[in-house]
């Protein structure tokens, strides 16, 4: 007798553009493990994408589990990200998944350039901003969502064409600068768990953003829908439409790193410098990813700490004196001149992200770094 067996994937692979080993090759950066990443992870683990690496600090609260398809009762308490890369396998043993309790902002740009495609799920515009940043600097493409209520968008942003900041409106740029996420919520009511999402308007939007990633990731861009679009939804009707963005010719975001040099066990930044020299000439200047930090100060009671750190490793209450309680004002550069004493301090007193990306500019001439730490 011949028992004809279906393979796991055998449904999905009568798509006729469908490529079942291209996914299994795959490694797809999630960020944001709540409701959208939820359904993200759970998407991306049925249809069998290889290897997962998720990327969210928080840690699992009561009111998630309402809205989280793969979180359970015993897992309230938990890291987000280490649940989820728990449940991706269980979902499908051909996927695996990492799990990275940080905020993205604290991982090097390096990292990204990893990855096959980064997919995000975020109620935070910073977050949003360092990886549209990020991605554009690499000529990657990101997947971003977002959820409020029972709206909804999922958009496409790709190489070239328009980014993330270019999206962005005045209203968008105050909540920035403010420092608030989601909108018209603000961190504090955030933490208090006053997000308004549900676990309908989540899967929906995530659904539209694993669609497209796929078309990405089996190597047929051409079937994008949302290229450099949004697709808008909103639930409380049942309305949905596709918007364009226009491209800013003077947006700050796009900026594009040609070509990346790894570079491991740097002493210090001043040896990138010499190195650099021998193909620029004199160099000008040196260009982190991010603020460095060179010291705090208290000019109500004097309290100064001279501790080096890149502002996104800074935690809540770091912007305020121990002693007085009165706001801090820091001392921070992102671009050094090539005869900084800083440059000279050895690299780990730096506390820059391993495979963070250092630049070393002379003129128009640029040479990229990814610093690792171990051969």
């Amino acid at each position: 007798m011949i028992t004809l067996e279906e393979s796991r994937y055998a449904r999905q692979e009568l798509i006729t553009w469908w490529d079942q080993a291209a996914l299994a090759r795959s490694r797809v950066l999630v960020v944001g493990a709540g409701a959208l990443g939820n359904e993200i992870v759970k998407n991306l683990a049925l249809l069998g994408v290889g290897r997962l690496d998720i990327v969210d600090m928080d840690r699992i609260e009561r009111s998630n589990l309402s809205r989280a398809a793969l979180f359970r009762d015993s897992d309230e308490g938990r890291l987000k990200a280490e649940a989820l890369a728990d449940a991706a396998p269980a979902l499908n043993p051909d996927t695996t998944a990492v799990a990275h309790p940080v905020s993205v902002m604290t991982l090097g740009l390096g990292f990204l350039a990893e990855f096959d495609l980064v997919i995000a799920g975020l109620d935070n515009r910073e977050a949003r901003l360092w990886i549209g940043q990020a991605t554009r600097k690499l000529g990657m493409t990101w997947v971003d969502g977002a959820i409020e209520g029972l709206r909804g968008l999922a958009r496409v942003f790709l190489p070239e064409g328009a980014c993330y900041e270019c999206t962005l409106g005045e209203t968008d740029r105050q909540i920035l600068a403010a420092r608030k996420s989601c909108a018209l919520l603000s961190a504090d009511e955030m933490l208090a768990g006053k997000t308004p999402t549900n676990s309908t308007s989540a899967s929906i939007i995530a659904g539209i953003q694993v669609q497209e990633a796929v078309k990405l990731l089996v190597g047929r861009p051409d079937l994008l829908a949302l290229r450099n679009q949004a697709y808008v939804y909103t639930g409380d009707t049942l309305d949905s439409y596709v918007t364009g963005y226009t491209e800013d010719d003077w947006c700050l975001s796009h900026d594009r790193y040609e070509h990346l040099e790894t570079r491991s066990g740097v002493s210090c930044l001043a040896d990138l410098v010499d190195e650099a020299s021998t193909h620029l000439g004199d160099p000008d200047a040196v260009d982190l990813e991010s603020e460095l930090i060179l010291a705090r100060r208290c000019n109500q009671c004097g309290w100064t700490d001279t501790t080096i750190r890149p502002l996104p490793i800074l935690g809540r209450g770091d912007g305020q004196c121990p002693h007085c309680q009165a706001v801090l004002t820091f001392e921070a550069a992102r671009s050094l001149k090539p005869d900084d004493p800083v440059l000279t301090r050895p690299l780990g007193e730096l506390r820059l992200a391993d495979l963070d990306v250092v630049t070393v500019r002379a003129g128009t001439q640029r040479r990229h770094y990814i610093l690792r730490s171990t051969p």
